[in-house]
């Protein structure tokens, strides 16, 4: 079993890598299926894959949902600046925001943006009503700017960079 190391301070070691790698991939290999590619025995892939979820390296396994295929087909994303720096009305910006309507995700990111929203709606016109409806009337944005999202490209290779290329 890997170890946390000054060698290794993630404690992630070639075969992690392994089992994380064809998770991203397929989150509903089986056990058995996973230990075959992975090249160890299943009752090691079942001990090493509960390792990583209590370790908290594999946080959880989702479904990735067809936008368009239930009925959002317009993605935006939407950069939000604040007014002000307010610790009150930043943590009511980032409770309320992600419980609304149609947002995929929220990113809180450094620069001139203080946020990035990934919305997901119906039609043009329902993006510009989400925009006036939660962001041009609430009073802590001081400026928001939609972009639309034409395509999505997914990273094909995990979190993780191949051994000796600068990753975890």
């Amino acid at each position: 079993m890997s170890t946390v190391s000054p060698q290794n301070p993630t404690g992630i070691d070639a075969i992690d890598r392994a089992i994380i790698d064809a998770l991203v991939a397929d989150a509903r290999i089986s056990n058995a299926a996973l230990a075959e590619l992975v090249g160890i025995a299943p009752s090691t892939a079942l001990v090493r894959t509960r390792s990583l979820v209590e370790r908290g390296v594999i946080e959880g396994y989702h479904a990735r949902v067809s936008l368009p295929a239930v009925g959002r087909p317009v993605r935006a994303l939407v950069a939000v600046k604040l007014r002000a720096h307010d610790r009150d009305e930043i943590d009511r910006f980032t409770s309320f925001v992600p419980s609304l309507p149609d947002v995929v995700e929220m990113f809180h990111v450094s620069g001139g943006t203080d946020y990035l929203l990934h919305i997901a709606v119906a039609s043009a016109d329902a993006l510009r009503d989400w925009v006036l409806d939660h962001l041009a009337t609430d009073s802590s944005v001081a400026h928001a700017e939609t972009t639309l999202i034409f395509a999505h490209h997914p990273g094909t290779s995990g979190p993780l960079a191949p051994e000796g290329h600068g990753g975890a």
